[in-house]
């Protein structure tokens, strides 16, 4: 497997992988892994809506790889990582709803990768990342919802 993923992609990997080796819940497993890279990650940045926005498609291909190289369900990763780095996000005061797009461009791009099948990671990945965002309050779930649907439009308006 070709190594496209960057330093945090990779932490989010190895932590993935030993999420998913020594756990009996390997979703909660990789919620908590990813929550906790993306908060490792953003510590000591002063923007750390940019740097959320950054590392979070990095920390869903490091989960994803993780998942395809144990032989694990891709979707349980895809949503178990981006309801990990949407509460992470939350919890450092980032934009959950841009960072809601970037976990659905980063799991595209990294179930692509793999040659898995995109269109159904995708529909994981913003369904999991409303889910998450309703676990934190109706506004941020309307937040993410408005700015998902928005992100949709546009990418139709530019085909």
């Amino acid at each position: 497997m070709k190594e496209l993923l960057s330093k945090v992609g990779r932490t989010s990997k190895w932590a993935s992988l030993g999420a998913i080796k020594g756990a009996g819940d390997t979703a909660e497993s990789i919620v908590t892994a990813t929550r906790d890279v993306l908060l490792t990650a953003l510590d000591g940045f002063t923007q750390v809506v940019v740097a959320t926005e950054k590392a979070a498609g990095q920390i869903i291909a490091g989960a994803v790889e993780a998942a395809a190289e144990a032989g694990e369900d891709i979707g349980i990763a895809v949503k178990s990582a981006v309801k990990g780095v949407i509460k992470g996000a939350s919890e450092v005061g980032a934009d959950v709803g841009k960072t809601a797009v970037a976990v659905v461009e980063g799991t595209a791009k990294a179930t692509g990768n793999i040659g898995a099948d995109t269109a159904k990671a995708i529909e994981i990945a913003s369904t999991s990342a409303i889910e998450a965002a309703e676990e934190i309050s109706s506004s941020a779930a309307d937040a993410v919802r408005n700015v998902l649907k928005s992100a949709v439009k546009g990418k139709e308006k530019q085909s």
